[in-house]
């Protein structure tokens, strides 16, 4: 059996049309099974597909000359309707973790929650069904097709890709080290203690803390450790484009950045539990449930245990540099030919 030999990648367009084919091929694959809510598996996927099109559409907008329904705007939309309805199985998946333990009380407690999602998932449901059917979908299907078939390019789309990767992926790594998710928690350093050094603070940074100080340290801010999430999501996808074209340093750091994604999706997962709880049973809901919010707060203790390395190695200016260098540094696309 001779298998086809796969496309020398050389420059921008020829990239960039490889990766809007197969995250659109992706999206696709999963839609029938999407419509009939068969698998929260498919679902996944396909909310994964539309998100890493959308990354390739806005990364390479200045290579690719796309029609006008093909938007970073339109792709966000649908993948919001697809994300709304993962999120609540997200949620479910998130309870159910800890219903074993719990004591019958609690469980039946907990059946009102599990009623709340199904009742708000249904209309998820209904909403992703009608927005695969609406026009803004479909036409972005046919023209994505018509594109395919008749690529059209601008100026850069002929320039060698190895000279570009540092360029493309540089300025996500500087948004991503530049948030302020890193400093949260931290000492802070005032006027009086100037000369307290960046090595000091991460000296005296607490490797460990008691589950009410985790939650005295979490309370009130959690949108800045999920915005470093979406930040950290954003630059995996766009790291993840050109994982062929770099060696094994650059996956390593690409697998790391991958467990800071998934250690600060769980803390905001247990957020928004929370909030549901809250929202189901009130301020007052560890009355009813005290078993229940205690290992939640256990979790969330576990979970910032593996957040603090990952922190004070990543405010450490080695890390930093090694990240810039391995991404300073592709490998050699040159290839002879036949």
């Amino acid at each position: 059996m001779t298998l086809a030999a796969k496309p020398v990648v050389r420059t921008l367009g020829d990239y960039a049309y490889q990766a809007i084919q197969k995250h659109f091929k992706k999206t696709l694959k999963w839609e029938k099974t999407v419509k009939k809510d068969e698998d929260p598996e498919a679902l996944h996927q396909m909310r994964v597909g539309m998100r890493r099109l959308r990354t390739v559409v806005t990364r390479f907008e200045f290579v690719v000359n796309l029609p006008k329904a093909v938007t970073n705007r339109n792709i966000g939309k649908i993948a919001r309707r697809l994300g709304n309805l993962r999120d609540l199985d997200v949620l479910k998946e998130t309870v159910e973790k800890f219903q074993p333990p719990l004591p019958p009380q609690e469980q039946k407690h907990l059946q009102t929650v599990f009623d709340a999602i199904d009742k708000q998932r249904a209309q998820a449901v209904t909403d992703v069904k009608a927005t695969l059917k609406d026009s803004r979908y479909k036409s972005l299907k046919t023209s994505l097709d018509h594109w395919l078939e008749e690529p059209s390019y601008h100026e850069m789309a002929p320039l060698q890709i190895d000279l570009a990767l540092p360029d493309l992926l540089l300025p996500e790594v500087s948004y991503f080290l530049l948030h302020p998710g890193w400093q949260f928690g931290m000492p802070v350093v005032t006027n009086n203690s100037a000369a307290l050094s960046m090595t000091s603070l991460l000296r005296s940074y607490p490797k460990g803390m008691t589950n009410t100080q985790v939650e005295q340290n979490l309370a009130g801010n959690h949108e800045v450790l999920h915005s470093l999430r979406k930040q950290a999501k954003r630059l995996r996808y766009q790291m993840e484009l050109f994982a062929d074209f770099y060696a094994e340093s650059y996956g390593d750091y690409l697998n790391e950045i991958k467990n800071i994604q998934d250690v600060l999706g769980e803390i905001h997962d247990s957020d928004v539990l929370e909030d549901w709880l809250v929202d189901v049973f009130g301020e007052n809901f560890t009355e009813k449930l005290p078993t229940f919010t205690s290992l939640i707060v256990d979790k969330r203790h576990q979970l910032w245990q593996q957040w603090a390395p990952i922190q004070r190695r990543y405010t450490q200016a080695e890390t930093r540099n090694q990240l810039h260098l391995a991404i300073l540094n592709p490998v050699s696309l040159q290839v002879e030919d036949n």
